[in-house]
């Protein structure tokens, strides 16, 4: 760690940094508003507030929720790609050492989940083996899965097996008893009781919660694509990435509103919940990573081709500490919301919660700034790469 006060200079790709602190920031805001997987609020009695949170819960729901967390899947595998590949400079294997990265993620994931039992870092501790099995693959292969991955092949299944037996009747609520388990100690147990049964039972519940609606297949999808990024160095300034990043946003725009479209009517075609469950997570899953694309190529072209970059470019130092700032987050939220600290989800509307959820993260990036006037990373990601850097054996 570097003590100096000087500031810093180093060779990072700062619009990975700006997109990375927009999705930690979009997931802090949306987990506040969940006030951190307790949905149920208090009555509100103001016509206004009534009002507010409506447009809040919508807005932010539209524009967010499922996006900020496939931005963040693509910059994990874009992240894999730039370590694996100044490892391969210097003649070395990344490999092997991000097996152990993954083993100690899923450690430090499996303490943030008895702080919070809707957290995604275990899946991606998980999932992120999957990097391993395709880095050395060449680019049209990892496409080719990346994209069969995407369409969401166990929705395909689910709809085929109905399809072939109209008999079947699927258990889409696999994980709501666990979920009941967990709220409940949210909202009466102590902090002891809340991380014996979060490890387990809330891991339980957010797992079968992502399974259930097609997280785990497209999360894979998006470290491959993210990592395919990182291999066409798509994200330095250039005439030929602009013109790029510009016919994915007009794809993705055109892509998007049919397939939204198609989500919201299928109900009143479909009457079967079989057929109709599975259709509907398939197209709300394809919507949600076109209006990604929106997202991440506007951004792109907006901080390289307007006067805003400035203003996005603000956000790097957020992106730089994501590790520190989820976990914090985390931290804050259970204290702020949960029984066993200062039990807002009595009193606190949706309104209010994101309110709450701007100032956590103003204080957050605050922190970001101060620290990293001295320091080339966050506090958690010095030690993650430490660790991951340890000398095993002789």
């Amino acid at each position: 760690m570097n003590s100096s006060t000087t500031p810093i200079k180093n060779n990072r790709i700062e619009i990975a940094d700006v997109l990375r602190g927009f999705a930690v920031m979009g997931i802090t805001l949306i987990h506040f508003i969940e006030r951190f997987s307790l949905n149920s609020f208090p009555e509100e009695t103001s016509n206004f507030l009534l009002f507010t949170d409506r447009i809040i819960w919508d807005g932010v729901f539209f524009t967010i929720s499922g996006k900020a967390y496939c931005i963040f899947a693509l910059l994990f595998g874009f992240s894999f790609f730039i370590q694996d590949n100044s490892q391969k400079v210097k003649g070395s294997d990344f490999r092997g050492r991000f097996a152990w990265r993954l083993v100690l993620l899923f450690l430090i994931a499996c303490v943030n989940s008895t702080l919070f039992p809707g957290e995604i870092l275990i899946l991606y501790a998980l999932l992120g083996y999957v990097l391993i099995a395709v880095c050395r693959l060449s680019t049209r292969t990892v496409a080719i899965i990346a994209a069969i991955l995407l369409l969401q092949p166990l929705e395909w299944g689910q709809i085929v097996y109905a399809l072939i037996n109209p008999d079947y009747v699927m258990n889409a609520q696999l994980d709501a008893p666990y979920w009941e388990i967990v709220n409940t100690v949210q909202k009466e147990g102590s902090f002891l009781e809340m991380c014996k049964t979060a490890i387990w039972t809330g891991n339980v519940a957010n797992m079968g919660w992502m399974i259930l609606h097609g997280r785990v297949t497209q999360t894979a999808g998006l470290f491959m694509v993210g990592m395919l990024i990182g291999r066409s160095n798509a994200f330095p300034y250039s005439e030929k990435n602009i013109k790029m990043w510009i016919k994915t946003f007009i794809l993705a725009v055109i892509a998007f509103f049919p397939l939204y479209g198609l989500a919201a009517t299928l109900p009143d075609f479909i009457t079967r919940e079989a057929l109709l469950a599975p259709s509907v997570l398939l197209f709300k899953s394809l919507a949600n990573i076109a209006f990604t694309g929106i997202l991440f190529a506007g951004i792109i072209l907006v901080y390289y081709l307007t006067k805003f970059k400035d203003i996005l470019h603000r956000l790097a130092p957020y992106g730089r500490m994501s590790l520190t700032n989820y976990l914090s987050q985390s931290l804050i939220g259970g204290f702020l919301f949960y029984n066993w600290g200062l039990g807002l989800y009595q009193h606190t509307g949706i309104t209010v919660c994101f309110l709450i959820g701007i100032i956590v993260f103003y204080l957050q990036y605050s922190f970001c700034r101060w620290w990293l006037r001295s320091h080339r990373q966050g506090p958690l990601e010095w030690l993650w790469k430490k660790a991951t850097w340890v000398k095993i054996g002789k």
